[in-house]
């Protein structure tokens, strides 16, 4: 598949989402839209609390969503970043594009189902942030490589066995070898990577000895750093560079045919250490692309990215805005000390904190949810506990903000996005 067709493809594909029928696949869209196309919905623009939309629901905000893309893009830029950020957050194509259009370089992504989505809308550009040794996922990715000339693939190694795996998996399948960067773990008892750089050595001489793979460069997360501050991540940043500064003065990447050496790193809480010790990398043989790969920014959440993102420490820079609110009814209000509402683990994410109630919408309109708060969730309903006086009532709709984006995105095939005046404005569909 040439380059130009396999972009085309993947841009019809996207649009082609539009063309979905609305049904009982989608929870919270209005029971009376069965029959119609997602797109014919959308050209509704239907007010999410007057236009049949039922509870639970999980919304984006159309305005929020924005602010955040052109955030992020203004940051990488100024900070001499690319930024490639992890779809493994929303597995939406739609904000993939929007990223794209947002100036990433291209989409991180972490198992080679999420690959598959990426491709299938039309992604030329893929990091996978994980080694990589299965030898069905291998042979698909080198049928990609061949196919399109354009489709540039960087993985993970972190392991001489997991180079052999690879050769062996590869072998005689692709005209162009798989690139690789060699992970360097972010300490003892870190998730993934290769824990000293001695080792680090020996899996680029792993790489060296095969034809199927070609060393563009190094990475890690430092995200895993035990105990994180700033101190220790930027200790351990300065170890990524001082690796990819070795490697290059080893010769490790001539001879190769690189344009560039990649270095990358960058979750969504220490991304301002990454530009300044990035920014101290010196000069290589070849330029750096300094690739950074945040994910969670494009919604931003309500509890543990509120309270870990780089903005909070550099405020001159911007802020985040939180995008997600999830809608629930209250359906049971048994004592004057205790309410629940129809929205549970099914919905919300509850692994890093609960949902929490922000406003409450009534018979009186909207108004904050003071007194009120989330005590734990079921399977399908929040407890809720009630001060004196809230006034709740069975029946009121609460507005949840959450915390997590990557375990909110996933309870949801179909999220509708909406204007600060309630219209409902586009549908963002996801692929988990």
């Amino acid at each position: 598949m040439a380059a130009d067709s396999a972009s085309a493809s993947g841009r019809e594909r996207l649009a082609a989402l539009a063309d979905e029928p609305v049904d009982h696949r989608f929870k919270g869209l209005p029971p009376d839209a069965e029959g119609l196309t997602v797109g014919e919905l959308a050209a509704e623009r239907r007010n999410l609390f007057s236009g049949g939309f039922t509870t639970p629901l999980l919304a984006l905000s159309a305005e929020r969503l924005e602010h955040n893309l052109r955030l992020m893009e203004t940051y990488a830029e100024r900070h001499g970043l690319v930024f490639a950020p992890h779809g493994k957050t929303s597995m939406a194509p739609q904000l993939f594009w929007r990223q794209i259009e947002h100036g990433a370089w291209g989409i991180t992504l972490a198992v080679p189902h999420q690959v598959r989505v990426a491709r299938a809308f039309g992604v030329q550009r893929v990091f996978l942030a994980n080694e990589l040794v299965d030898p069905a996922a291998l042979a698909w990715v080198a049928a990609q490589l061949s196919a399109d000339p354009a489709f540039r693939f960087v993985c993970y190694v972190d392991s001489v066995r997991g180079v052999e795996l690879m050769d062996a998996a590869l072998r005689g399948l692709s005209s162009r070898p798989v690139d690789v960067v060699v992970e360097l773990a972010a300490g003892e008892g870190a998730r993934t990577g290769v824990r000293t750089e001695a080792e680090c050595g020996a899996v680029a001489d792993a790489v060296a000895g095969v034809d199927t793979l070609r060393l563009v460069g190094v990475a890690g997360y430092e995200g895993e750093v035990p105990d994180a501050d700033p101190e220790r991540v930027r200790a351990w940043l300065r170890r990524l560079t001082a690796l990819v500064v070795d490697f290059d003065k080893a010769g490790r990447f001539a001879g190769a045919e690189l344009e560039e050496i990649v270095v990358s790193a960058g979750g969504s809480a220490w991304f301002d250490a990454v530009a300044d010790v990035f920014a101290e990398l010196p000069a290589l043989s070849l330029p750096a692309l300094k690739l950074l790969r945040s994910g969670a920014y494009v919604s931003h959440d309500d509890g543990h990215y509120r309270e870990v993102t780089p903005f909070v420490r550099v405020p001159e820079e911007g802020a985040l805005q939180p995008a997600f609110r999830l809608w629930a009814q209250v359906v049971s209000r048994p004592s004057d000390e205790q309410a629940f509402a129809n929205a549970g683990k099914r919905d919300a994410a509850y692994d890093l904190d609960l949902p929490v109630v922000q406003v409450v919408r009534g018979e009186g309109g909207e108004r904050p949810a003071d007194g009120i708060s989330v005590t734990s969730l079921s399977d399908q309903h929040a407890w809720i506990r009630t001060a004196e006086g809230t006034g709740l009532r069975v029946g009121d709709w609460l507005g949840m903000g959450l915390s997590h984006p990557c375990t909110s995105f996933d309870k949801w095939q179909l999220i509708p996005v909406v204007e600060q005046d309630g219209t409902v404005v586009d549908y963002v569909r996801t692929y988990f």
